[in-house]
């Protein structure tokens, strides 16, 4: 018999986060695209995001026929946040026309799953694409990052907003999400994740 979960936050009840989950206001718009499989995910840190934010929204699927209404917001200038060869650095493109807030489209699953979400919504190839600076390390000690620089989505929405809206941070969003990890600690015992995860300096 599976245990009960949280109808908002999805955690068993006994772990629920929603009494850590911050109510922020942020200029900048959130549309955070997320990939089915990202949904039943342990940390699923992008429905955490969209909890916190609440000028965020969060749409499920692979195909998302609404797009181009969804990202016809009047009066937000949209970008999308995915890093390549063509991406501009945040802070740049942040820093041009500030009267004009921004929508910042943010896929949600593995490098694999948001390029394929690229590839379903030919319209995201259209948007001017974003970076965030390099050398950036995930607060998740309990998995190797898949490459430098790589950070859940809740800390990447986190660490864009810090840099849209300096000198206003973000870091409220990341309560449930630090209590998430801690919680996996303790479940696992410290001397396990010593020896497992930290002596490797991961």
């Amino acid at each position: 018999m599976s245990r009960p979960h949280c109808p908002r936050c999805t955690r068993p009840l006994n772990h629920c986060l929603c009494a850590l989950i911050a109510q922020v206001d942020s200029r900048t718009r959130l549309l955070i695209l997320q990939h089915p499989s990202e949904v039943k995910h342990a940390l699923n840190t992008a429905r955490l995001a969209a909890l916190g934010l609440r000028n965020a929204e969060l749409v499920v699927g692979e195909r998302f026929d609404d797009l181009a209404a969804r990202l016809a917001q009047p009066g937000y200038r949209p970008c999308l946040l995915f890093p390549d060869a063509q991406a501009v650095p945040l802070a740049e493109f942040a820093g041009q026309q500030q009267a004009q807030p921004l929508l910042l489209v943010v896929p949600d699953g593995t490098w694999r799953k948001a390029r394929k979400l690229l590839h379903c919504n030919p319209l995201l190839e259209t948007l001017p694409r974003v970076s965030l600076p390099a050398g950036l390390s995930s607060r998740y000690r309990l998995r190797k990052a898949p490459m430098a620089g790589a950070l859940s989505t809740l800390e990447a929405i986190v660490v864009a907003l810090d840099i849209i809206e300096a000198p206003q941070r973000f870091d409220a969003l990341l309560q449930p999400f630090e209590a998430l990890i801690d919680g996996q600690i303790a479940a696992m015992g410290e001397e396990t994740f010593r020896r497992n995860h930290a002596e490797r300096g991961e």
